[in-house]
């Protein structure tokens, strides 16, 4: 039932494949961005002349954990990675974090809405020639989505709250080709689902990639982000660590699934799913608003697999707002220096933005709660730097005044070295199926789900595993797409 859809429509493939010529589009194969190797010599010609932000259609080759740390010109070399010590932490288990500045946008979800568009387009699904795009998002993937729109050769329209930082808004008013606001923060996704089904009754010829029910975007984390967690693991390790486990806010479900691949690798390895204190969805069925931009809640989305989720972390938003601070400004840079942190790290820790805050802090939650050593890895994402919150900083700023090396040293001891372990669940059976049956009311009761389908995600052994068996399949769709195009 999982199963993403590879009909073939034949006209619109026609149209499709005739746009895609007329724009010089290829189209990147998943283990072409799982093994940059495998990119050809004259597309890598090509990207040495490009901007990793450009909108130049060879940057869908750069949707890969695999770039070059430079923002023009860079091509692929090792995963971007950065580990948090024991002087940081307070913790000695080993917290390590890809890192998705190096994406183009800035941020990971470019790989989100490849997955959910890339096999639509390649069928004749969606017709870049006649139907416009819908990314619904909290901030992030709604960019991924109108970037990989554009360099796609498809008619955008991006839908996010209103509230969210300026620089999402500033930046896709030149990207996308419509930015719908809708009312509320990171918290408010029933309103963005509700704008869904008012665009669906317009008439309108759209294609909506709900991010929270598209199994593109699990796929896409699945084996993308799995795989370079698997990478950082073999590298890394030492002859005695031990992987324990991946932490990551629940989201869109999209991250987080990488966590299904590590457990196939590393049998017996833990998932953990985070949240905003504030809006308590999964620890205690709650709601409410919170300022953890990029992590959205108050439903459990349609592709996060419960089952296999193991804990359930609530982070304060007042944690991360004042590690974003003591993180950035000078003054919290001097104190973590004095403290003993080493200056590469904390010249480093702007590639944290607000997800990738409140994610290493989950990490080291489970890592207090379970008495993790030295020996043990938990693995993270930085989503995106806070390279897209510079007003939010600037905000805080104006509100609460200068930053000073006193303020650092509050921060640093209530919001990182006392984070306590509060907040947390250690999942029983039990507790599993209560956060899956939590999907039944977003899900099956107002967004047209079935009740068999919400039965077969949780006891039909093969739901997810069927899935996750797609990846040939569409790299063979999107292979016979170039091959028809002819650019190759």
């Amino acid at each position: 039932m999982a199963n993403i859809d590879l009909t073939v429509y034949p006209d619109r493939l026609e149209r499709t494949i005739k746009r895609v010529r007329e724009r010089n589009i290829i189209i990147p194969t998943f283990e072409q961005m799982l093994d940059p190797s495998r990119v050809p010599d004259k597309i890598k010609e090509e990207l040495k002349g490009i901007g990793l932000w450009d909108l130049h259609p060879r940057n869908l080759f750069r949707i890969t954990w695999h770039n070059e740390p430079k923002p023009s010109g860079g091509l692929f070399g090792g995963l971007n990675y950065m580990e948090f010590p024991q002087s940081l932490t307070g913790t000695p288990a080993r917290i390590i974090a890809l890192v998705g500045k190096w994406f183009p946008t800035g941020a990971h979800k470019v790989g989100a809405a490849f997955g959910c568009l890339a096999p639509r387009l390649v069928t004749g699904q969606f017709d870049p020639t006649q139907q416009k795009a819908v990314w619904p998002s909290t901030g992030n993937y709604c960019r991924g989505g109108a970037y990989d729109s554009a360099l796609l050769a498809c008619e955008s329209i991006a839908i996010l709250p209103e509230e969210m930082s300026q620089e999402r808004f500033d930046w896709l008013a030149s990207i996308a080709g419509e930015t719908i606001k809708t009312p509320g923060s990171e918290s408010n996704v029933k309103e963005i689902f509700d704008k869904c089904w008012e665009l669906r009754k317009s008439g309108e010829d759209l294609m909506i990639f709900n991010q929270f029910d598209e199994f593109g975007n699990y796929l896409w984390h699945y084996y993308l982000t799995g795989h370079a967690f698997e990478s950082l693991v073999k590298q890394l390790a030492g002859p005695k660590d031990t992987y324990w486990g991946m932490a990551s806010a629940t989201g869109s479900a999209g991250t987080i699934a990488s966590g299904d691949y590590m457990k196939q690798a590393f049998p017996g390895s833990h998932v953990i799913a985070s949240e905003a204190v504030q809006c308590p969805t999964l620890l205690l069925n709650g709601f409410g608003a919170h300022r953890i931009e990029g992590i959205g809640d108050k439903h459990v989305p349609w592709i996060h697999h419960a089952s296999n989720t193991d804990f359930i972390v609530g982070i304060d938003d007042n944690a991360v707002v004042n590690l974003a601070r003591l993180f950035n400004e000078p003054e919290g840079h001097a104190h973590l220096v004095k403290s003993g942190v080493p200056v590469e790290v904390v010249e480093n820790l702007n590639l944290l933005g607000f997800s990738g805050i409140s994610n290493v802090l989950s990490a080291i939650k489970v890592a207090k709660y379970q008495e993790l050593s030295e020996n043990d890895i938990v693995l993270t994402v930085l989503t995106d730097s806070m390279e897209l919150y510079q007003s939010r900083l600037r905000e805080m700023h104006a509100e609460m005044g200068a930053y000073s090396e006193k303020a650092a040293a509050v921060d640093d001891a209530r919001w990182l070295k006392g984070l306590a372990t509060d907040y947390l669940e250690d999942l029983t059976y039990e507790g599993k199926k209560r956060i899956h049956n939590l999907k039944y009311f977003t899900w099956v009761e107002q967004q047209g789900k079935t009740y068999e389908e919400i039965q077969a995600q949780w006891y039909q052994r093969d739901y997810w595993t069927e899935l996750q068996g797609q990846i040939p399949e569409i790299d063979a769709k999107i292979e016979e797409f170039n091959e028809r195009v002819g650019l190759l």
